[in-house]
């Protein structure tokens, strides 16, 4: 299937500008440009408050969205970005649309980015993150709320291995985890990446800078940490909901991930969006496969939390 029209036109939008590529900029260049979002959003939240934790080694900032009503369960998102662009501000709009049509409580992380923060320290902000939030956000009236685990694109590496150390440690207790064509795998060679028809918003060379920054080191980016797919044990793990976009270089091995926890027999939810590609998701308002891919969140979120009570 061919790219859908409206994602067509958007990047025959930006190809006439004849931008560079992000790869192609000064760092501070790249983060400005994808600071910027264009999403937007008839929904809205109760409250939006910015707090910020302690990490091992310094702190960072969590964007806590709360929905209007009581709060069903609460999910900490990683948002997406190579580990090196973008913020929670930036993906406001994003955590507003998921709060809202799920009734959760969204804390949106913003961890240290790469390559001033390299592996592990996005790792390690993202498992601190996940425990203040256990901590400080599940007991709502007396009663302690499901928490589940969200991320796109490397924010989406980032859930599937703070979801598996949880799991190994038994600590803190999900109800689920979401997927938003997450990076679980360093291998630049697989057919998805190669394939003329990917190189859209984000292409390989684009993933070779990201990596690049984020773990310079070629065979340290094998670590199950690093390349979530490569953990020789997914059994045990929660609920997990994938979703891929067909036009995109990390289609292949969101798939394959979802096919290993499968294989190890968690409960697994996966959609491919036909003639959707990378980023689709964040482009709220724009894209109508985004309004798509969030009545998909909606439903499945509320499977997991009824099937949690």
């Amino acid at each position: 299937m061919t790219l859908d029209a409206a994602s067509q036109a958007l990047i025959d939008q930006i190809a006439a500008r004849a931008a560079p590529r992000l790869y192609e900029l000064p760092l501070d260049q790249a983060r400005a440009a994808a600071g910027v979002s264009m999403a937007r959003t008839e929904r809205s939240v109760a409250e939006v408050s910015d707090v910020t934790i302690d990490g091992p080694d310094g702190g960072f900032g969590i964007r806590v969205l709360r929905p209007h009503g009581r709060s069903r369960a609460v999910i900490v998102h990683y948002h997406g970005g190579g580990w090196a662009l973008s913020s929670a501000a930036a993906f406001t709009a994003f955590g507003t649309e998921v709060a809202a049509r799920t009734n959760c409580l969204v804390a949106l992380v913003d961890y240290r980015l790469a390559p001033e923060h390299a592996f592990p320290v996005p790792v390690e902000d993202a498992w601190t993150a996940l425990r203040w939030a256990a901590e400080h956000l599940t007991v709502d009236s007396g009663q302690r709320l499901p928490l589940l685990v969200s991320g796109d694109s490397a924010g989406g590496n980032l859930a599937a291995v703070v979801a598996q150390r949880a799991t190994r440690r038994g600590a803190p207790p999900l109800a689920g985890q979401l997927l938003c064509y997450p990076v679980t795998d360093c291998d630049l060679d697989r057919d998805g990446y190669l394939d003329p028809a990917n190189q859209l918003l984000l292409d390989r060379a684009s993933m070779e800078w990201f990596w690049s920054m984020y773990l310079p080191d070629v065979a340290l980016r094998r670590d199950p940490e690093a390349s979530p797919g490569r953990a020789p044990d997914l059994s045990g793990l929660p609920p997990t909901v994938v979703i891929t976009a067909e036009h995109d270089v990390l289609a292949e091995e969101g798939e394959a991930y979802a096919d290993r926890l499968r294989d190890a027999g968690v409960r697994v939810t996966h959609r491919r969006f036909e003639g959707q590609m990378h980023s689709f998701l964040s482009m709220v308002g724009v894209l109508p496969g985004s309004a798509a891919g969030f009545d998909f969140i909606e439903r499945e979120v509320d499977a997991m939390l009824r099937n949690a009570l």
